[in-house]
């Protein structure tokens, strides 16, 4: 399942636990996707995977 927004295209970052012991592993952060129905032309309806940085600054318009 791709982790990426929609409208903005941002996706995971990858980067590196590193623990006490300076022990390296891999690891990703995920953008907070939100499935958020969207308003379309002409009255219809379509579900869009958001970020909700995307939801926030009104990028999106909800359905009612």
């Amino acid at each position: 399942m791709a982790q990426v927004c929609e409208l903005c295209g941002k996706g995971p970052q990858f980067g590196n636990n590193i623990s006490h012991a300076h022990n390296v592993t891999r690891r990703r952060w995920n953008p907070n996707l939100q499935s958020v129905k969207t308003a379309g032309g002409g009255g219809n309806t379509k579900r869009v995977k958001a970020c909700t940085s995307c939801i926030k600054s009104g990028k999106v318009t909800k359905a009612a």
